[in-house]
């Protein structure tokens, strides 16, 4: 393999080489575009634009374009993209994705493929993980823009629905992938065109594009209503939960669950991430709330509850999973330690988890719209990525997104020295070496960033290092405020650092600290206030004197402190670099490679290194048996290291073991709402027509005929003619809404001498009358807009409703497997039989409620409101009296007070425990 990869190169190569004269042609153009005077650079846009209007494609305009933008980031930025960056850009206007290390300068390569797609006038989405990063660039790239005459939005959690929408029609778009997304669900909530936000999805280009089209592929974006109150059936299932005896296996085989004798009410599998009662923990189940068949239908709320709540107890661990700040149970970000604000777990596992920890349990909630980040993104006619980190993922970047990947080579040579692993025993083996290595860095003056999987282990390391007197800083999702500070200054002299995983955080480490937060300090010991300091080192142009003041301060004070730094700078370099020390393996090799990859910016020395232990989850869940068998036989102590070289390709292996599985969890969810994104996307056209001012006149009769003509012929079935009952039955539905009740009253000796079709046109035309009556009571104007808004909230009433059942069908659908059927096609087919009814049912009602609606004006209105409140004003309706149930002792077995007929025990006795 090395000879022919010899003679032929590798693929990557030979993409560069396809890139290289496109490459060629921009610096071909850089000494004529340099004697350009700002005027003539700036006119280029203009002329750009003409060009493309006339015909040119963007293709031919990329040579001059990226000059163009190469010279403009020069002038307003000081920063010129080097040959490699410009190599990022056409592989983004390509739309692939470029793999571009840690340092080399990504947030500028997207200046040149934005300029270039921006000329078109459609738009482009630049897309970032955070709000912070979303500003940032948005301020400081957007100069670059901006003095090229093109207009820059930003769009971050908080910004106004006006707003929103005047950065969407910019021809520039930064903001984050959650609120693209949102944005995408709110628009297609819409009542009125005016509240529309977005304009289209022509060309995106994500940044951390891994972490974003990847890691969040596995949760879907779901916009939530307020649903039912949360109920006591929470508590109540968890305080059972607490009462149990739980069995935590690495692997759990289905004969062990049904086992009779295991001494455990639930089994925890931690490979599939699964907990299930065991035979006692159903009896239990069943004794405890009273039911005489934990499995009957009746009992699949009591189930679910307390499935929910063995799952929170014996699965999501507290500063692993989530974390309990301020009365509230927030997730982790198991990728990159951070906490995410406003996200819950869904299906009830958060009230589970809030009831775990003794905080107020939220109400619960319904979708009201959802989509997942793969169909989101898939909407673009264009996509592109950048990271440091994707080629892991090449299979499933291909799969899912039809995106390929091209590894551009670093500026500066990469000499950063990756050592082999160092396996241990056991945990304390493994931490023993962790604290020995950073001591002996610490001691020659090697800064030291050590990573962690969890907050939990993080603090575990902070103890160590306390206890051995090595001082240090401690970055996880606890203290998160101080995120951008404490990883800046990680390449400091004698730094020691201990943090959660490193993905997108957007700080670079530089090697003898970094002078950008020495002065941020010496302006907050001047006395400046935060929003100052951010406006002193933020890039939007503003005239304010006082902000152009501390711009003045703040870059003296960077100045001075890049000089002291220097040598501190050389001494680090001298010292071997930026220690990266990974405490453990994580289950994908992409946040491993993200980790090392701090380290060696920019042709900085570096060294990396990882230290494992045969106790770690990934070891012990997903190595070999054989691997376990050596470590016995070998009977290696705990402090002795074993050659790596011997695990390096079982540790490998365990990795795409993980990976492969996520793989297919995330294809399972898309396969599923690959499904719901073909009904989606027929709501969301038939919505965006009514938006877009269609006149629904004619479509409202053409549904009135279907109507009319399923209801007759669906009642008709292989007869010639129909019975008078048939008949009857079949026009139930109109009777009184289209015509009186007694009206077209037919004998079967009738029936027989009518066809079909002349009965349907008989009713057609009479319940056409009764619309035209409606339309010339009413004005056309009026009667439009009742239309419009009829039908919006007809179909996301139903909408709604669908979606809730879609995913209950999606819940049982498994089983089907059991059957020998596949359970993504019965999904499709039920699904599809499910969406028919739901569109049938949404065209009934939307005619429903067009013939039945009154208009009245504000004073009938406003008396109406005081006959019934006796006042002028307040509730429309009196409010109804609670029903009250009596205090009588009722047996499990009587009949249940509500009048159901039903023993009490299958009836209301949860709901009045919970509530007692």
């Amino acid at each position: 393999m090395g000879f022919l990869t010899k003679l032929f190169g590798t693929n990557m190569a030979k993409e560069i080489k396809r890139i290289d004269p496109i490459v060629r042609k921009i610096e071909a153009l850089e000494e004529e575009y340099k004697g350009l005077t700002d005027a003539q650079l700036q006119a280029k846009t203009a002329e750009f634009k003409e060009r493309y209007q006339k015909g040119e494609t963007l293709d031919d305009l990329l040579p001059e374009a990226f000059a163009t933008c190469r010279e403009a980031a020069d002038r307003v930025l000081g920063l010129r993209p080097y040959r490699v960056q410009l190599i990022g850009g056409v592989i983004l206007h390509q739309g692939r994705i470029a793999e571009m290390k840690t340092g080399e300068g990504k947030t500028l390569v997207a200046t040149l493929p934005a300029y270039l797609n921006a000329l078109s006038g459609e738009g482009v989405h630049i897309v970032t993980v955070n709000d912070y990063l979303a500003k940032r660039d948005s301020d400081w790239m957007g100069k670059v823009y901006r003095f090229l005459g093109l207009t820059v939005g930003l769009v971050i959690h908080g910004v106004d629905p006006v707003g929103k929408k005047a950065a969407y029609n910019a021809d520039i778009t930064y903001g984050t992938n959650n609120e693209f997304g949102f944005d995408y669900l709110r628009d297609n909530m819409a009542i009125y065109k005016a509240e529309l936000m977005q304009r289209g999805h022509a060309f995106a280009i994500v940044d951390e594009v891994d972490s974003i089209l990847i890691d969040e592929a596995r949760t879907p974006l779901i916009i939530s209503g307020m649903g039912e109150q949360s109920t006591q059936l929470y508590t109540l299932a968890d305080n059972f939960a607490a009462s149990l005896k739980g069995l935590v296996k690495a692997t759990v085989d289905d004969k062990e669950e049904e086992a009779d004798d295991i001494d455990a009410d639930y089994v925890v599998n931690e490979k599939a991430r699964a907990v299930t009662l065991t035979a006692r923990g159903i009896a239990k189940a069943e004794k405890a709330f009273n039911v005489e068949n934990l499995s009957d239908p009746e009992n699949t709320t009591l189930s679910h509850h307390i499935n929910q709540a063995i799952r929170a107890r014996g699965l999501m661990k507290r500063d692993i999973d989530y974390v309990v700040k301020d009365g509230e149970v927030i997730i982790v970000d198991e990728f990159t330690g951070r906490l995410m604000y406003g996200r819950r777990y869904n299906d009830g596992l958060h009230q589970a988890i809030e009831a775990k920890e003794k905080v107020t349990v939220a109400r619960e909630s319904k979708t009201l719209a959802t989509i997942t980040f793969q169909n989101y993104f898939r909407l673009y006619r264009k996509l592109s990525g950048m990271t440091g980190t994707a080629l892991t993922e090449e299979e499933e970047f291909n799969a899912t997104y039809q995106l390929d990947i091209v590894e551009v080579p670093t500026n500066k040579p990469l000499i950063r020295v990756d050592h082999p692993d160092e396996v241990y025993k056991n945990t304390t083996g493994k931490y023993h070496a962790i604290v020995r290595q950073i001591a002996a860095c610490h001691e020659k003056g090697q800064p030291v960033l050590a990573g962690t999987t969890s907050i939990e282990k993080s603090e575990v390391l902070s103890k160590l290092l306390t206890k051995q007197g090595i001082k240090h800083n401690v970055l996880n999702a606890k203290n998160h405020e101080k995120e951008a500070e404490i990883v800046a200054q990680a390449g400091k002299f004698g730094a020691v650092t201990v943090a959660t995983n490193m993905a997108g955080r957007g700080t670079d480490i530089m090697l003898g600290g970094n002078a950008e937060f020495l002065a941020k300090n010496d302006l907050r010991k001047a006395g400046l206030s935060d929003e100052m300091i951010a406006e002193a080192t933020g890039f939007a142009e503003t005239d304010n004197e006082e902000i152009l003041q501390a711009r003045k301060m703040f870059s003296q004070a960077e100045a001075k402190h890049k000089e002291e730094l220097a040598p501190e700078a050389e001494k680090v370099r001298e010292a071997g670099g930026l220690f990266i020390l990974g405490t453990e393996r994580h289950e994908s090799r992409r946040i491993d490679n993200q980790l090392r990859g701090r380290s060696g910016r920019q042709g900085d020395p570096g060294e990396s290194r990882f230290y494992l232990s045969m106790e770690d989850d990934i070891m012990r869940l997903f190595g070999t048996e054989r691997m376990q068998n050596m470590m016995e036989t070998l009977k290696i102590d705990d402090d002795t290291p074993i050659d790596a070289k011997i695990l390096s390709g079982a540790i490998e292996n365990a990795q795409k073991k993980v990976e492969s599985k996520n793989f297919q969890a995330r294809k399972n969810t898309l396969e599923y709402d690959d499904v719901m994104n073909v009904q989606r996307e027929v709501i969301y056209k038939q919505r965006r027509q009514v938006l877009d001012g269609e006149n629904m006149g004619q479509f409202i009769r053409n549904m009135i005929h279907r109507w009319i003509d399923t209801s007759i012929h669906g009642h008709l079935g292989e007869n010639k003619h129909l019975s008078a009952e048939s008949y009857q039955l079949a026009t139930e539905p109109f009777r009184g809404l289209f015509f009186p009740p007694d009206q077209f009253q037919y004998t079967d000796e009738d029936l027989a001498k009518q066809s079909p079709d002349a009965l349907v046109e008989e009713l057609d035309q009479a319940a056409l009358a009764v619309y035209d009556a409606k339309e010339a009571a009413l004005g056309d104007e009026l009667m439009r807009e009742l239309e419009r808004v009829m039908m919006l909230r007809v179909v996301d009433e139903y909408w709604m409703d669908h979606i809730d059942a879609m995913e209950e069908l999606k819940k049982g659908i498994q089983l089907r497997a059991y059957a020998q059927t596949n359970p993504v096609d019965a999904y499709k087919k039920e699904g599809f039989e499910m969406f028919e009814a739901m569109i049938q049912a949404i065209q009934e009602e939307t005619i429903r409620r067009i013939i039945l609606a009154r208009v009245q004006t504000n004073e009938v209105r406003r008396e109406r409101v005081a006959k019934v409140t006796g006042e002028s004003g307040g509730s429309e309706e009196p409010q109804k009296k609670a029903p009250v149930r009596k205090s009588i002792k009722i047996g499990p077995n009587d009949p249940c007070p509500c009048g159901s007929g039903k023993k009490y025990k299958k009836c209301c006795y949860l709901k009045d425990k919970a509530a007692q």
